[in-house]
């Protein structure tokens, strides 16, 4: 029996050491989108008491990453590149990035992703991201 998409989120996360380290959660994952969150702790600010870019960039691309492997299904993918905007200081609880795919071929997917500073009252976007999701075996090495 073949496990649902979110399951095997869940289990891919899981492999992965760092995401372990920062506490990522998979909150969300069917084809073509995905929904990774970040418990923010005092490891993850910087100096200024906001979470340092690092972060915010991590949840970005491993979002971007989810939803481009949900569209390029039976293979193992990679990020190849990805670009992000830092709109405002990340201060809140949590941290929400949510991605989707703008296109999907045989050898990339194109997708987007916003990452959301949440507090107990609001969600403000922090942080905006596109990136390229390509099969494991056509990254560039």
């Amino acid at each position: 029996m073949k496990p649902d998409l979110f399951q095997l989120g869940r289990r891919i996360l899981a492999e992965q050491p760092f995401s372990v380290l920062l506490g990522t959660e998979l909150t969300g994952f069917e084809a073509g989108s995905a929904e990774l969150t970040l418990a923010i702790r005092r490891e993850h600010l910087q100096q200024h008491g906001f979470v340092h870019g690092g972060v915010v960039s991590y949840l970005a691309d491993n979002a971007l990453t989810y939803a481009g492997g949900s569209a390029l299904p039976g293979q193992g993918v990679v990020t190849s590149e990805y670009k992000i905007n830092y709109l405002r200081p990340a201060i809140g609880e949590s941290l929400v990035a949510r991605a989707s795919v703008l296109y999907a071929g045989k050898t990339q997917a194109v997708c987007r992703c916003d990452v959301f500073a949440v507090t107990k009252s609001a969600e403000k976007l922090c942080a905006t991201a596109q990136g390229t999701i390509v099969p494991l075996g056509t990254a560039p090495e």
